[in-house]
């Protein structure tokens, strides 16, 4: 494999053979390919794009480029992927709702990516729980339990961490091509049978417009297919908060709150994993009808809840998370909210803002290393169109000292805009198959 000419190739806006391509990801993974050349194969892509086959030949490469996952197991395995926002905790109660149906969820996840939040990072509030275990521990849990959401191992997809690395520091990054192979190189090498894709758009998204959001879940379901798994997408709206807290032990007592039975907690978040459950059960053989029946029963009746409380177990937290989650998570020592200075309804929300003032309150990683404090973060946000009047609350901040509760203060308030009532979209508007 020459390097060289691969990069050559893609510089010229040819498309490389897929053996050449699948050459180039193992000497990312094993180190043959040096940093410069996975850097000018990154700008490569970035200024010249792929072709269809070519994206797929990159996501498949990028997966067989270490540990390919393999199942034998009772049922379908599925997955969900969402491309992040704030207020997002979908996974915590999807992941048990199919556990629940009788699916299989083996759920590779990531930690906060700059405003948004990370699944593990919400999960590891729970004291105990350890998101990082080994192959043979997450085909146990997910055996017996039916869903683990986990960390990646170093064996998952190397070449992707290897040339993610490298498009951070030269600017290549915002490649709808790289972004893509880097998602699903992931996903697919956890062995799956199905996949739905959650593509946001809005403020508190990475893509700020439909047309953005559009394109990238075009790729996304194209390149998952063509790379043999069956795949739908979902295209969701983020410019406003998905669950009215943020943060990682506020978001995940919503989500406690729904899996006991009170879904009027965050409707837009059960609105959104009852549909995207749906797509995964159907791409699984289920009709639509009775995927949502059985989706809404198992919150109604608790067996989505004993699943999570069962997987919190299995990583190390508490037994009794399902009897007694309240005294399990984390309280931040101070309080303070955020008041409307005039009347008028909520206009706009900075969905971005909101999560940056959740990171400076050490909610999230402002560098890589950095600890994450899991009681801080947002709770009682309002929602698009609600009326206000002065002095009315828009949102609580729950910070560790008054200083850092004051500047959350500020930020929030600046986030939120008051004034005459907006119109305000649907929730999911569309569905790429």
């Amino acid at each position: 494999m020459d390097a060289r000419a691969i990069i050559a190739q893609v510089r010229k806006g040819q498309t490389p053979k897929a053996a050449d391509v699948s050459a180039f990801a193992q000497g990312l993974a094993t180190g043959a390919v040096s940093d410069a050349q996975a850097g000018a194969f990154a700008m490569a892509v970035c200024l010249n794009g792929l072709s269809d086959a070519g994206r797929v030949a990159l996501t498949a490469a990028m997966r067989d480029s270490g540990d390919v996952l393999g199942w034998d197991l009772a049922g379908p395995v599925v997955d969900k992927h969402s491309t992040g926002g704030v207020g997002d905790c979908v996974s915590l109660i999807l992941a048990p709702m199919l556990a629940a149906c009788g699916v299989y969820v083996p759920m590779i996840s990531g930690r906060g990516l700059g405003h948004t939040g990370g699944t593990l990072d919400k999960l590891e509030a729970v004291p105990g729980v350890s998101t990082d275990v080994s192959e043979a521990r997450l085909r146990a849990i997910v055996a017996e339990i039916g869903c683990a959401i986990v960390g990646a191992t170093g064996r998952i997809a190397p070449a992707d961490k290897r040339l993610y690395a490298v498009r951070d520091v030269t600017a290549t990054v915002d490649s709808v091509d790289l972004i893509t192979a880097s998602i699903l190189s992931k996903k697919l090498a956890a062995g799956l049978g199905a996949l739905v894709l959650d593509v946001k758009f809005g403020s508190g998204a990475f893509m700020k417009t439909e047309a953005e959001a559009r394109t990238l879940a075009q790729a996304l379901v194209q390149t998952a297919r063509g790379a043999g798994c069956p795949t739908v997408a979902v295209l969701s709206d983020m410019n406003q908060p998905l669950a009215p807290s943020l943060g990682n032990a506020t978001e995940l007592a919503i989500c406690m709150d729904i899996l006991s039975g009170a879904p009027e907690a965050a409707p837009r978040l059960v609105t959104l994993a009852l549909a995207l459950g749906c797509e995964a059960l159907g791409l699984a053989g289920w009709p639509e009808d009775k995927a949502r029946a059985a989706l809404e029963r198992s919150l109604a009746d608790g067996t989505a809840l004993d699943r999570f409380a069962r997987m919190i177990a299995a990583l190390g937290g508490p037994p009794d998370m399902d009897q007694d989650w309240r005294t399990h998570l984390p309280k931040a020592p101070v309080t303070l909210a955020v008041t409307a200075t005039v009347a008028g309804h909520i206009a706009a929300i900075d969905g971005e803002a909101l999560g940056l003032a959740v990171v400076a309150l050490g909610g999230g990683r402002q560098k890589e290393g950095d600890r994450i404090d899991p009681a801080v973060g947002l709770t009682d946000v309002r929602s698009l169109g609600d009326r206000v009047a002065a002095g009315d609350v828009l949102a609580v901040v729950h910070a560790r000292n008054d200083d850092a509760a004051q500047a959350a203060c500020d930020a929030v308030a600046a986030a939120i805009t008051i004034g005459a009532a907006p119109q305000v979209g649907p929730l999911i508007l569309d569905r790429i198959t």
